[in-house]
């Protein structure tokens, strides 16, 4: 009678194949899956009733912002307590393999909305590393939650090469990226993913000695990044990049970088995003479009990266990373200082060119900076929660962005509003879902902790599958699964004997709608309180590496004494 640490029975187990599930028990001895089907005869130290609920492979992440975070809350709970079992850290050219603390910091903290002193205290505090190899080891050896893989970021890289100022102001000079590339080429060979890059006009420095200025990857020329690919394209590994929406031509290029070309094989890139944004609907058609005639025309390995649910953010006053697309935005942002922001905000001429900002409705941007649909959630001032800035002006006779400039000033970041910018309809979410052209990916986890939280972006697209049947649950699990593991090179994605135990219980009976409401909890160990996902009656367990890491939302505690669930995941080579 054979006996397995963890016995998953009656349940219905998705292989992450796209093929139909089957009733199984699923056995799992140490960290791997050792035996799928009737195992009813067999005895087992813990044995979960998965009857009536759906056996996956855990779900990928692989665009999140945990680099500071894994370093002192390793067991990533945010992300495990939803099924979450791989996530993908290194994103939009930052990353802490290589950087200073401080300059690290000013990286991280305004592009991604994440508090500097968390990130450079977390970075001093743990570094122990020196290069890509012993990061490895450190990540390695921490006792993880989720299993990470990583990209290498640009940003990063070129500001170890050049230091934070000169990379902010200039070309790197031939050798500096035969540096660069040295560097990546051996986080390369240590199994990180691939490159990221950043090209957005509204990715900015934080910090006090160089504060708005672009990041260090904005910087870099495209005879700079080709070097740089061809590292990528030799072992291949993945481009992921974030682009300049205020230059769309810019994104044939990444385009053309995919593409094979004498002999050249194609490189495998990913962009963010493939929204379906309020601002300009013509956006996605000819997103979708495009990469698919790349892909099937010219032999292209591209994939837009794409959040399967509607795309709402929040503000606290004026904080919100889209009003740097637009200057007065950007000026409001450039000041750190409350007392002086207020000031300018109180500016009769500021709130001028505020005014013409947000009603202008033309040209290539992000936000519809429509302020009837922009929603107050919470505010000192009772009488306008539930409004929107447009009611309020209506009553007292002002223009929309006065209202919201008035209540700024007069409650600070006591004014939370919320506004959706993206992916508001069904059917055009359904149709991306379905997009072989697009991966299911851009949950931002671990960034932007006052303005988003997509953690269970897993099970709410799970549960729309449910709800709407715009395809097969099984297709659905592999978009999470299999695909995403696949297409990324790791050892992960897949239910199969003889492969590793990462695994999640979900239990559609808890798909109550709840996965779409407001909640908030403490970053571990900081103080800081951060937008979190709470839908704990659908996902009843995950585990990774055999072990039990989440059940119903309980989440297991992780500790330096604590066995290691995790691990860090090496890209395979093509």
């Amino acid at each position: 009678m054979p006996h397995f640490d963890v016995l998953i029975a009656h349940g219905t187990v998705f292989n992450g194949d796209d093929t139909p599930p089957l009733v199984a028990d699923v056995g799992v001895t140490g960290d791997t899956v050792t035996a799928i089907g009737d195992l009813s005869a067999s005895t087992a130290t813990r044995t979960i009733d998965a009857r009536g609920r759906w056996v996956i492979p855990g779900i990928l992440d692989v665009h999140t912002h945990y680099d500071a975070e894994v370093l002192t809350n390793p067991g990533l709970s945010e992300s495990t307590r939803h099924g979450v079992t791989t996530v993908v850290i290194g994103n939009c050219s930052l990353s802490t393999v290589h950087g200073e603390p401080d300059d690290v910091a000013d990286c991280f903290a305004r592009v991604e909305a994440l508090p500097w002193d968390v990130v450079a205290g977390a970075v001093k505090e743990h570094k122990v590393w020196t290069d890509a190899g012993s990061y490895v080891e450190h990540l390695d050896s921490l006792p993880l939650g989720a299993n990470v893989a990583a990209f290498l970021g640009h940003s990063d890289i070129r500001t170890t090469v050049m230091g934070l100022d000169r990379s902010t102001r200039e070309s790197a000079t031939p050798a500096e990226v035969d540096q660069m590339s040295a560097l990546l080429g051996d986080a390369l060979d240590h199994g990180f993913v691939g490159l990221s890059t950043i090209r957005s006009s509204f990715s900015k420095l934080e910090g006090t000695r160089w504060p708005a200025r672009q990041l260090p990857s904005t910087y870099g020329t495209w005879r700079e990044f080709r070097r740089l690919n061809r590292e990528v394209r030799s072992r291949g590994r993945v481009h992921q990049s974030t682009p300049n929406l205020t230059r769309r031509l810019e994104i044939a290029k990444y385009f053309a970088q995919s593409m094979p070309f004498r002999g050249r094989p194609a490189m495998r890139t990913s962009l963010i995003s493939a929204a379906d944004i309020k601002a300009d609907r013509s956006v996605i058609k000819a997103a979708t479009v495009s990469a698919r005639i790349i892909n099937r025309v010219f032999g292209a390995d591209f994939r837009w990266q794409h959040l399967p649910v509607p795309f709402e953010v929040y503000a606290d006053g004026v904080d919100l990373v889209v009003f740097e697309e637009f200057g007065s935005g950007t000026a409001a942002l450039d000041i750190r200082d409350v007392m002086e922001r207020t000031e300018l905000l109180k500016d009769e001429d500021y709130r001028r060119s505020f005014r013409k900002d947000i009603a202008k409705r033309f040209g290539q941007r992000v936000w519809h900076r429509d302020l009837g649909d922009a929603y107050i959630v919470a505010c000192p001032d009772a009488s306008v929660v539930g409004r929107s800035f447009a009611d309020v002006a209506g009553e007292r006779g002002i223009d929309p962005a006065d209202a919201l400039l008035d209540l700024a000033v007069e409650h600070g970041t006591d004014l939370r509003w919320r506004t959706v910018i993206a992916n508001d309809r069904d059917d055009e979410l359904d149709s991306l879902a379905r997009c072989p052209d697009v991966q299911v990916g851009f949950s931002d986890s671990g960034a932007h902790l006052r303005n988003m939280a997509f953690y269970n972006f897993g099970v709410r697209f799970l549960e729309r599958c449910h709800a709407r049947a715009f395809m097969p649950v099984h297709s659905a699990v592999h978009r999470l699964t299999g695909e995403l593991a696949d297409w990324y090179g790791l050892d992960a994605g897949h239910l199969q004997v003889g492969r590793r135990a990462d695994i999640a219980v979900i239990d559609p009976a808890g798909f109550d709608g709840s996965s779409s409401a407001y909640a908030e909890a403490e970053l571990p160990g900081t103080g800081v309180s951060r937008m979190v996902n709470r839908n704990d009656s659908a996902v009843a367990a995950t585990l990774v590496g055999g072990q039990i890491v989440a059940e119903y939302g309980m989440v297991a505690a992780s500790s330096e004494s604590s066995p290691r669930a995790g691990r860090f995941l090496r890209a395979a080579t093509r």
